[in-house]
């Protein structure tokens, strides 16, 4: 598909591609010693504005939930969230880019083995509002046992205070969290498949088409499966598409 100027319009009404980054996803995002940010959705961004030839700026998030909420408010043309029937209501996804595990983190003081104990036996789950994994569990059993939390940290505090004796978040999240907390473990098998897209506000038909078509190049290209693997991901994390 050729880029022309009504194409980086249709991307970028103000001449600048701003991309929404949910520092919230840790596995995806992060900030290097300077502040900047860094990550696998900020090299795909950069890959998506050098394409198009546009000016990249960077619209920061603390969690998935605000980049939701903000999808109607033209602040941002293109984001990175997993995706969700809830959030495709105002939000155009492309094909996944990524698939990451949702996995609960048991405190040392709980004794389940595994996932579908810990919700058969009722005990209550911090979770952060608005996340994927939380949108998901809410459809789920044991929905009524979920404790929501506005961000990653107050659940965590929750987790670390006896508040609550688990916790759900990204897989390899969970795993590092368990790292630093003796007698804490991930729970098998994991609960969900997150399916991280690049996604943008609906109402750009131009646009939609061709973020499409970029996500399925980069991945048929194997350039995501690079991208994947220079931040410590295994590049089989990436769907295969033909």
């Amino acid at each position: 598909m050729t880029v022309t100027d009504e194409l980086r319009q249709a991307f970028a009404p103000t001449g600048v591609l701003r991309a929404a980054l949910n520092h919230g996803n840790r596995v995806l995002v992060s900030r290097d010693e300077k502040g900047n940010a860094q990550g696998i959705t900020v090299d795909l961004a950069h890959a998506l504005a050098e394409e198009l030839g546009l000016p990249l700026e960077f619209i920061h998030f603390e969690k998935a939930g605000d980049v939701t909420a903000a999808a109607t408010q033209g602040v941002y043309d293109v984001c990175f969230l997993a995706v969700d029937p809830a959030r495709a209501e105002t939000i155009f996804f492309t094909t996944p880019y990524v698939q990451i595990e949702g996995r609960y983190l048991a405190s040392a003081s709980c004794d389940t083995q595994d996932a579908e104990s810990l919700v058969a036996e009722g005990l209550k789950v911090a979770a952060v509002q608005g996340s994927a994994y939380t949108l998901e569990l809410s459809r789920k059993p044991g929905a009524q046992n979920l404790v929501l939390f506005p961000d990653f940290a107050s659940a965590i505090e929750a987790f670390d205070t006896g508040k609550v004796p688990a916790i759900a978040g990204i897989g390899a999240v969970m795993e590092k969290e368990a790292a630093s907390r003796p007698g804490s473990r991930v729970l098998k098998p994991p609960f969900m498949t997150i399916r991280q897209a690049m996604g943008m506000p609906r109402g750009r038909p131009l646009a939609e088409e061709y973020l499409a078509r970029f996500v399925l190049e980069m991945l048929k290209s194997r350039r995501v499966g690079e991208i994947l693997e220079r931040h410590g991901i295994s590049a089989d994390c990436a769907p295969r598409v033909g």
